[in-house]
């Protein structure tokens, strides 16, 4: 569930051309970019190094992590620090709210790390954030990027409760590499979570990445998993490996082979689908404001 970071590293191949990021320009950019330098605001879009970040600061977006820095879990292609989190910022949503306000985001898009450690799974924190962004600035849309609050839904409701515009949760990769991959997740129970967001009416979002050695007949399974649970946005991007001793790019996937993927989402009836090499989970988020009629 967490904003994949792309930190140069060592791969065991070389990566090829299509993975080559443009570097930030825009008018947008640098008037956002000043501000981040100057109020010393920060940004999951910066300390991730998102190939993305020019593009989206372009267009209004940002995303902010908030419950700390260290996660409770320990996925394998996660870069996010693993451990035992320090005492929740009680003011982190005023400062959060400041932030967007500041910047004047458009659309803001919230992600957290897991806290398996608290009883409400940090999701007292989300709802204030939110209603803190509401208050401070109320033109601001939102996109939260939740965790799966371990299946207790009382605390998934607490967060569905606010009604942020999207609420979107990363299903990371397909069924039979999940254990490999996310190793205190489950596949069915992201599944779960993805229903109840969408039968309570709201936008429902999910995320793939690719790479770790899946087969097409692997991802179209997946892709029809989260259509048959009511998730209508659809982003699949190209795994990177942050570290050595993370897990390994087994295959980069081809354009070509994503632009199929898009089509084969559209034609199962996601009503969008970002499909691309360096897509991530928050990639054109402003777009996805559709009409829920």
């Amino acid at each position: 569930m967490i904003e994949l970071p792309v930190i140069p590293a060592t791969q065991t191949q070389r990566k090829p051309d299509w993975l080559r990021v443009k570097l930030p320009v825009g008018k947008e950019y640098r008037h956002v970019r000043s501000l981040v330098d100057e109020h010393k605001l920060h940004t999951i879009c910066e300390s991730g190094n998102c190939p993305n970040m020019g593009e989206c600061w372009g267009a209004g977006t940002a995303t902010f992590m908030i419950l700390g820095n260290i996660c409770t879990r320990s996925c394998s292609f996660c870069a996010v620090a693993t451990g035992r989190p320090l005492a929740v910022d009680m003011d982190e949503p005023n400062r959060v709210a400041n932030s967007v306000k500041l910047m004047q985001v458009k659309h803001c898009v919230i992600t957290s790390v897991d806290r398996d450690d608290l009883k409400d799974g940090g999701s007292t924190i989300w709802a204030e954030t939110i209603n803190a962004i509401r208050r401070e600035s109320p033109e601001t849309t939102l996109e939260t990027l939740i965790p799966d609050f371990k299946g207790q839904w009382d605390n998934l409701d607490r967060v569905l409760a606010v009604r942020p515009e999207v609420v979107s949760h990363n299903l990371e990769t397909v069924r039979r590499l999940t254990r490999e991959v996310r190793i205190q997740a489950k596949y069915d129970r992201s599944l779960e979570c993805l229903r109840r967001i969408s039968e309570a009416g709201l936008r429902t979002k999910s995320g793939i990445m690719l790479g770790f050695g899946e087969t097409e007949e692997d991802v179209i399974e997946a892709m029809q998993d989260l259509y048959n649970v009511g998730v209508h946005i659809l982003t699949l991007g190209q795994y990177l490996q942050p570290t050595k001793a993370h897990h390994p790019v087994v295959e980069w996937i081809t354009p070509e082979q994503f632009e199929k993927y898009k089509q084969i989402g559209l034609e199962m009836g996601f009503k969008y689908v970002e499909s691309g090499p360096l897509v991530r989970s928050s990639y054109h988020a402003e777009k996805h404001l559709f009409d829920m009629q």
